[in-house]
């Protein structure tokens, strides 16, 4: 017999949307909204099992980022938002400094195509670790333990059952888990507001947690109102709207481009560069910074392909707000934008 349906929440944190009765669990999986998502191993064999039909050009598409060094800002005091690749983002504001979904190494099945704008020993001085969700392309166990081992001082923010997952990574490391629409408790000095929102995805890092941790999307919130959206890993899906619909229209969109196809394995998981257009443009957003392409190979579509097609979307007037796509290691001065 199946499991009724029964909502979570963290009681200790507020939820800001009006009459939301928590994040839908069935068993012991969170459910995608309202529905319990299951990714099938028969999808990844038929994946594997077919011929890419953009092979050759994949296989001639050796674009990779171009990468800067960004030892300077790190060690400086200087607000900004630096992207060190795929969805891993620096950025400093307020005098705090938070770091995006850290995966800092090369690991098997994840090669990283390109270096990182900084040696590893800069990351220092970080306030607060913010985890999307579990899968080892954001969340990576040997950069979470460097990360804990080089900043005493850190916290990790991230969504429910995050703690657990973290327990056997970085004992000492504290963590925060909040559902979909709650506020992270930073205490009454913090400089910002700092939401956990939706996404449209999954979780599994083996064979028996399926959907046992949360995933979704992070929102930044300044004293003057300005924002910053981090979209996280997501399909295309109603909670974009949701979210301006409860925010407005957003300043700044950090928002996935990569990994859609085969669109039979992808589209529950990601956005394809047009449906990140329609997602920024549902947000309102006045600037977008694409993440999720160009480091790790995870799908089908040639390396430099989306972000040409987003180029395309905006040349044509067809995304509203300004595209910044920073190299690696390029100091973004995020706050001069708004």
């Amino acid at each position: 017999m199946a499991s009724a349906p029964r909502f979570v929440s963290n009681p200790h944190l507020p939820i800001i949307k009006p009459n939301y009765p928590g994040n839908r669990m069935i068993g012991r999986e969170y459910c995608n909204g309202e529905e319990l998502y299951e990714p099938g191993f028969g999808t990844v064999l038929k994946w594997q099992l077919s011929k890419n039909p953009q092979k050759e050009a994949k296989k001639a598409d050796t674009w990779v980022p171009t990468v800067v060094d960004c030892t300077a800002f790190l060690q400086g005091r200087e607000d900004g938002l630096v992207w060190l690749g795929h969805a891993s983002f620096v950025l400093r504001v307020s005098g705090k400094t938070l770091l995006f979904d850290p995966v800092l190494f090369s690991s098997l099945g994840l090669r990283r195509r390109h270096a990182l704008p900084c040696a590893v020993e800069q990351l220092t001085g970080l306030d607060y670790l913010l985890l999307s969700h579990g899968h080892r392309d954001h969340l990576d166990e040997k950069s979470v333990k460097l990360l804990a081992r080089q900043n005493p001082q850190l916290r990790a923010l991230g969504p429910l059952g995050m703690a657990g997952l973290l327990r056997g990574m970085a004992q000492e490391l504290p963590v925060q888990e909040a559902g979909w629409w709650q506020q992270f408790d930073l205490g009454l000095d913090a400089p910002f507001e700092l939401f956990y929102l939706p996404a449209s995805h999954w979780h599994r890092r083996g064979l028996t947690d399926l959907n046992t941790v949360l995933w979704g999307s992070f929102l930044l919130r300044l004293p003057d109102g300005r924002t910053l959206y981090f979209a996280g890993d997501t399909s295309m899906a109603p909670h974009f709207e949701a979210i301006e619909k409860q925010f407005g229209p957003l300043d700044i969109v950090l928002m996935p481009i990569g990994a859609y196809k085969p669109a039979y394995m992808m589209q529950m998981s990601h956005v394809n560069p047009h449906e990140a257009a329609k997602a920024v443009n549902q947000l309102r957003a006045g600037h977008v910074v694409p993440m999720h392409y160009g480091t790790f190979d995870l799908s089908d579509e040639p390396a430099s392909e989306p972000l040409q097609q987003l180029r395309h979307v905006a040349q044509g007037g067809m995304l509203r707000g300004e595209l910044h796509a920073p190299a690696v290691g390029e100091v973004l001065r995020w706050q001069e934008w708004v």
